[in-house]
């Protein structure tokens, strides 16, 4: 069963993390496009690793529902915070096509990795 207060926590920081490094980064965002999108995958991936161990350790028993139910829930939060301020705000101003397909895709590894770490924890 999903511990709400936990799981909420944690998806915030799991989009926060790579909000910050992209921020940090943001420089190569025009100069070295590819090497900005490869750290932001790995950033998205090492706190959804992160994060997806903390709270599966906590957890007997089946975690595999569990798993995938808080990769879906965490890639909401993401979504929800991020495409507001992607679609609407300085500098990006992004249509919603372009956001899903650059920032949205890369937040598919979030649920990938939950429920591989459920399936682990089966």
């Amino acid at each position: 069963m999903i511990s709400w207060g936990r799981a909420i926590g944690y998806g915030f920081l799991v989009w926060l993390i790579p909000f910050v490094v992209a921020f940090l980064v943001f420089f190569l965002h025009e100069s070295a496009r590819p090497l900005f999108e490869s750290i932001m995958a790995v950033t998205v991936t090492a706190s959804a690793m992160t994060f997806g161990i903390a709270y599966m350790k906590r957890l007997d028993g089946r975690c595999l529902k569990e798993g995938l139910s808080l990769g879906v829930l965490w890639f909401l939060i993401c979504i929800l915070i991020d495409a507001p301020l992607m679609l609407l705000g300085d500098p990006m101003k992004m249509t919603v096509a372009e956001y899903m397909s650059d920032i949205g895709v890369t937040y598919l590894i979030i649920p990938i990795v939950t429920l591989g770490l459920g399936t682990v924890r089966r």
